[in-house]
């Protein structure tokens, strides 16, 4: 069985006279030539795997390398299970927005901020308000206070083109 990969070389990909070979116990065979040692392999019925190729004389394993590679994409596929993909998510306002309309904002801000995603609030100018980005400014300090339990700035307000943008990333602690 010959399974050729980018990051092993296996049996009669192997090329070098010498090996260190280890057993499927982890026992040590020794040095010897890649001929015996894939002799050794097949009479097991298993795969000459090399494991370090930059040692000297290289290092190789008898193993079952289609199990191996099997064990080893079920312990990438656990390690991208466990982690957690942190998303940008985005609440736009306006400079002219209504207290009831921004304590909707700033829950739904803290639920975001909670489920441990950053968040991109940015204030909208619309016609004449460009010309006042002080109330912008203060909007978003008072947003930055109400989501102060649950998140801190991570990126304070500036302009880019008609809008205020900040960035707030969940609190370490929550």
């Amino acid at each position: 069985m010959t399974i050729s990969s980018k990051e092993h070389q296996i049996n009669e990909e192997i090329r070098d006279k010498e090996l260190r070979v280890i057993d499927v116990d982890g026992t040590q065979l020794g040095i010897l030539s890649a001929d015996e040692a894939l002799k050794i392999a097949f009479e097991k019925d298993l795969d000459l795997v090399k494991i370090a190729p930059q040692a000297a004389p290289p290092v190789c394993r008898i193993m079952d390398y289609g199990k191996f590679l099997f064990e080893q994409q079920k312990r990438e596929k656990e390690a991208r299970k466990n982690q957690k993909v942190i998303e940008v998510k985005e609440i736009r306002m306006s400079s002219t927005i209504d207290t009831h309309d921004f304590e909707t904002k700033v829950n739904q801000a803290i639920k975001f901020l909670k489920g441990g995603d950053k968040l991109k609030v940015s204030v909208r100018f619309r016609k004449r308000t460009v010309a006042h980005p002080q109330f912008g400014e203060e909007l978003l300090v008072k947003f930055k206070e109400a989501v102060s339990e649950v998140g801190v700035v991570d990126k304070p307000s500036k302009m880019e083109g008609r809008s205020l943008v900040m960035f707030v990333a969940p609190k370490a602690g929550k």
